[in-house]
């Protein structure tokens, strides 16, 4: 699939967002997206594993970034719409009632559950520091987690994906799953 046309504009990210900011410009805007819109489409797919799923992501996200824009200091655009478009996933996954539910809980056992009366933006802010927590960990922790919680794989599927030993395998994840508390926790101090 390809979403992004380079002859769209030779305008930098920072000129388009600078004119979508200054006077609403959604030209401007969809210039900048659609430049990074296939970014976009391969992070949904990998989350979603579904190419219908991740074509309408695509669309919904822009939608969203209309106003999400306008409330967030962007220092390098597409880090920051990398980061937006892997929360919109993981909490497209959690709300899903005909996908597996990805519990935070299933990650750091401490009180971290999405009450209804959070709302969307604290939503997203403890899913991104979820995301930076994730992030931090080291390379076969993360790849253990994103695999066994993420991609929902049985312990063997990790064990087969990785080349890992099994006991190495629980042992990344529970270890993970450690350090993930710690990050959290100090995420909320």
């Amino acid at each position: 699939m390809k979403l992004h046309d380079s002859s769209i504009s030779n305008e930098t990210d920072e000129s388009l967002l600078a004119k979508y900011l200054a006077d609403e410009d959604l030209t401007s805007l969809g210039k900048l997206y659609t430049r990074h819109s296939e970014m976009v489409y391969y992070v949904c797919l990998r989350y979603f594993k579904d190419e219908e799923k991740s074509k309408d992501a695509v669309m919904q996200l822009f939608e969203q970034l209309i106003a999400k824009v306008k409330k967030q200091e962007i220092k390098v655009f597409p880090k920051w719409l990398y980061v937006v478009t892997k929360n919109y996933c993981l909490m497209e996954l959690r709300s899903s009632k005909n996908n597996y539910e990805i519990s935070t809980d299933e990650f750091v056992e401490f009180p971290l559950h999405m009450h209804p009366s959070e709302t969307y933006e604290e939503k997203e802010v403890r899913l991104s520091q979820l995301e930076h927590c994730i992030e931090k960990l080291p390379d076969k922790q993360r790849i253990s987690i994103d695999l066994f919680f993420i991609n929902q794989k049985c312990y063997k599927e990790v064990v087969d994906i990785t080349g890992y030993s099994m006991k190495d395998v629980k042992s990344y994840i529970q270890n993970g799953k450690r350090n993930l508390k710690n990050c959290m926790e100090k995420s909320d101090e």
